[in-house]
């Protein structure tokens, strides 16, 4: 192999460039001409001493008066709290969870939505000594059950009282299990009130005594197959990750205008995503709220009035978020008007990449004044409709693929698409802030290391790489990456500047019984953006071609068969209509023109309902569980394969 970034990495070590929005282009290794590897250094400085216990105190020393995050009324409203609030009450929680008999190292479950307590317990655990365990409020029965038991929790906090009353038969199996406290019914301000005889240097001597290399967290991994594995994460994981981010990502963590910067969380902290974006907001002392409802009744008053100017979200809700926009303007009688913006929008977040990467020389005239045009009558609206200010989203957990990401560039909200694991404590690459390559997931996060092994798959190194897996018959935590190097399980490809391109997943790639390997994902990204779509499945493993189940997205018909004057039916009858098969068969064969014969889609059915996580059909995250999809459709499958057999 070839190498040329041993420069990169000693003029990013220099002085001057720690602290700074600089932008280091990633150093290539290339072998047979071929790029297998890319890495920028890290930007920040290790961090040797103290753990994330430490951030919220460090705050209020700092900067008291500042607010760091705000709290959800009861009438709507938002509270700001100081940094010296927040403090005060994490302090306070952490010194309950000491006089109830918590102990430094055990591990406390935490299963809720994503509400403020969250954030607060999150610290106050740590300020104690122990490890936090998410659990997802979606969760069934069994899933919580396995990780509780797994990870020995001592103590679970609830959102509800009906989560703890459903799990209520559960707890005599679990023998760890102590304490059981719920958010709804004020046990968090009980913990608070509990703990006020202990000192304060208790809490001191605790957090006195952790490390970058304590584990911080087991996140428990969604399981699309098998049983979720507990990712152990330490407090230096999380420093290396987020401070890292900061750093990149300084239009969002360093605003350099007056203008507050803020952001409103509403994916599940459950997930590494949402958890390590919250304490990259307390370390970077920018505003956070919490929204714990993903329902468009529920968080479009909570964006209205919390106002933020970063969103953290995936794919499909931009893409819900475009479709529910063109609908409305169908509706209006205006859609030529929003599909002719949507273009210059496209064409617009083109031109500015061709010029931030040196491939042109930006929107012309013409493109800027009609952008100009059509700013108030669409792309305003679109922003209105996600609280007025929002200026960049972060974008993960799928490719969200290049016709949105230029429309939203396009539109004004810059988006900043990153790929990226539990076991990676959440992004491991990022689009660069003024070079993105749109329809790419970025470059290494710096201080990151990315490798296409032989077979495609991609490898990950770099201090954000979890401790290990958790294993309580090995006593504690197994390596994962004993080389250096995290097997990610995806494929993907580098081109010669670093960029990085998902293309599927290393299980998930059909091979077809003609011998021919397809990845699924691209197929089923680019379908699952059309507005009368939910979700895509694209199958044909060991099968004589590939074919697809298809499920309907709810609104999007609703609203086709009202624009179309047709009479309801029942949902089991809409997958009859012939009209309604023609246009699914033109958005297919616009997915196939891409692919060669072999790859492409020949047979699809539609289904009658929507693949749910209520239903197993789907992970907490949004992906797809496959077997169990294959399982409860077998008789669909085999209707795509009339004639034919394994």
């Amino acid at each position: 192999m070839s190498t040329d970034y041993s420069a990169a990495y000693s003029s990013a070590l220099d002085d001057e460039v720690y602290g700074a929005p600089v932008l280091v282009e990633p150093g290539i290794r290339r072998l047979d001409g071929v790029v297998r590897e890319a890495s920028v250094p890290p930007f920040a400085r290790p961090v040797r001493h103290g753990s994330l216990a430490d951030l919220p105190f460090e705050n209020a020393s700092t900067a008291p008066d500042a607010v760091v995050l705000s709290r959800r009324t009861a009438d709507g409203s938002w509270r700001d709290v100081t940094a010296a609030g927040f403090a005060a009450e994490v302090l306070a929680v952490a010194k309950g969870l000491i006089s109830e008999g918590l102990t430094p190292g055990d591990r406390i479950a935490v299963m809720a939505r994503t509400v403020y307590e969250w954030t607060v317990l999150d610290f106050a655990a740590w300020a104690a000594g122990l490890v936090t365990v998410p659990v997802y409020p979606t969760s069934s029965v069994f899933q919580a059950r396995w990780i509780l038991h797994d990870s020995g929790a001592v103590a679970l906090v609830t959102e509800t009282a009906g989560q703890a009353a459903a799990l209520g038969p559960e707890f005599p199996h679990l023998p760890d299990l102590r304490r059981v406290w719920t958010v709804e019914k004020g046990h968090v301000e009980a913990l608070a009130e509990a703990g006020a005889h202990v000192p304060d240097q208790e809490v001191e001597v605790r957090r006195g005594v952790l490390g970058p290399d304590t584990l911080a967290t087991l996140v428990y991994t969604s399981g699309t197959t098998g049983r979720p594995k507990g990712c152990a994460l330490s407090h230096g994981n999380f420093f290396a990750e987020v401070d890292n981010a900061i750093e990149l990502l300084y239009p969002i963590f360093k605003a350099r205008t007056s203008e507050e910067a803020s952001v409103l969380l509403f994916l599940p902290m459950s997930h590494v995503f949402g958890r390590m974006v919250a304490v990259a907001c307390v370390r970077a002392r920018v505003r956070l709220g919490h929204a714990p409802s993903l329902a468009a009744e529920d968080l479009l008053p909570d964006l209205a009035s919390f106002r933020p100017t970063c969103l953290l979200t995936i794919p499909y809700m931009l893409e819900k978020v475009f479709n529910t926009a063109r609908a409305k303007a169908e509706e209006g009688g205006r859609v030529s008007t929003f599909d002719r913006a949507a273009s210059v929008a496209r064409r617009y977040g083109e031109a500015v990449e061709a010029r931030q990467t040196g491939a042109g020389s930006g929107p012309s005239r013409a493109l800027k004044t009609s952008r100009a045009f059509y700013d108030p009558l669409v792309y305003r609206k679109l922003r209105n409709a996600m609280g007025g200010r929002v200026k960049y989203a972060i974008c993960g957990g799928s490719p969200l693929g290049r016709r949105l990401a230029s429309f939203y560039a396009g539109a004004g909200i810059e988006i900043f698409e990153g790929y990226g694991l539990t076991e990676t404590t959440g992004a491991s690459t990022v689009t660069p802030p003024l070079k993105p390559r749109l329809g790419t997931v970025g470059w290494p996060l710096p201080g990151t290391r990315i490798r296409i092994a032989a077979d495609g798959e991609v490898l990950v190194g770099g201090e954000h790489v979890l401790r290990g897996y958790w294993d309580p018959q090995a006593g504690g935590v197994v390596p994962a990456a004993p080389d250096g190097w995290l097997a990610t399980g995806d494929i993907g490809e580098l081109d010669g500047e670093g960029y990085l391109t998902i293309t599927g997943r290393k299980k998930e790639l059909i091979i077809t019984s003609g011998g021919k390997s397809v990845a699924p994902a691209p197929l089923e990204n680019w379908l699952r953006s059309h507005p009368l779509i939910s979700q895509v499945m694209v199958l044909g493993d060991d099968r004589p071609y590939v074919s697809a189940l298809i499920t309907l997205d709810p609104a999007g018909i609703t609203h086709w068969r009202r624009m179309n004057r047709k009479h309801p039916v029942p949902p089991e009858l809409v997958a009859d209509d012939e009209e309604l098969r023609m246009i699914l068969q033109r958005a297919v064969d616009e997915a196939n023109k891409v692919l060669s014969r072999p790859e492409s889609i020949r047979r699809f059915t539609i289904l009658p309902g929507d693949f749910t996580e209520e239903a197993g059909h789907l992970t907490p995250s949004m992906k797809l569980r496959r077997e169990a999809i294959l399982r409860d459709f077998a008789e669909e499958v085999e209707g795509l394969y009339g004639g034919y057999s394994h």
